[in-house]
């Protein structure tokens, strides 16, 4: 049985928990200032204990890999890297879109689009379909009318993540279905780390390193003519 630790600090929630062949087993997370420097590691105590395990029992050690703030995203991983090289641990990266689309059970045809926050009317997104492949890999969009008028056009589409306040104000299409229910979480790592255990998918230690979006320039209006000049 895989027992796998998954952390999860890409956004302002500071969460961790144990999954056993990618069931849940223990779930603790809190959301406030300073949660990722002050509270992982009692977060992590919490759930071994919690779950009547110990640090040496664990299989692999799953972190969420970003795109995320910088801040929570070098905690979490350096966490999880100290843990995977200290208990000599694999180490499994997690996209933290696609953890967060893999809480979605779409249909055949449905699209499932995580979004997180960016500056003013900005956000990152990665679209999937109902099997979780990747439709659109990781971009940026400056929310209007039209944005992702393609998707809604052809189907069902669900919009999750912690921007749908902003997207609600621009996107009134009757295929749109904001989920504000389901949020970042460690819950969902579990059943993509598996899987990827289960494949020998595992990170290199040595050159493991976080998405922090550094590579995101100046986001613009793409229905803008000019930008195009």
């Amino acid at each position: 049985m895989a027992k796998i630790l998954s952390i999860e600090t890409a956004t302002s929630v500071c969460s961790v928990a144990i999954h056993a062949n990618g069931e849940l087993i223990s779930l603790a997370e809190v959301s406030e200032q300073g949660a990722h420097a002050q509270k992982l590691m009692l977060l992590i105590d919490h759930v071994l204990m919690e779950s009547g395990m110990d640090y040496s029992e664990l299989d692999a050690i799953a972190v969420s890999e970003g795109p995320g703030s910088y801040t929570g995203l070098r905690i979490g991983v350096s966490t999880a890297k100290g843990l995977a090289y200290g208990l000599d641990k694999p180490l499994i990266g997690i996209n933290t879109l696609k953890a967060l689309a893999s809480a979605v059970l779409a249909e055949e045809g449905e699209v499932v689009l995580p979004i997180m926050d960016a500056r003013r009317m900005e956000i990152y997104y990665e679209a999937f379909d109902s099997s979780l492949n990747s439709l659109i890999p990781l971009d940026s969009e400056v929310l209007n009318e039209e944005s992702f008028k393609n998707f809604l056009e052809s189907g069902r589409v669900y919009f999750l993540g912690d921007a749908l306040e902003k997207l609600k104000t621009v996107i009134h299409h009757p295929n749109a279905e904001f989920l504000d229910s389901i949020g970042f979480s460690a819950s969902h790592l579990g059943g993509l780390a598996y899987s990827k255990w289960l494949k020998n998918e595992m990170e290199d230690l040595a050159y493991f390193v976080p998405n922090y979006l550094k590579e995101f320039k100046a986001l613009h209006p793409k229905k803008n003519p000019l930008l195009n000049l």
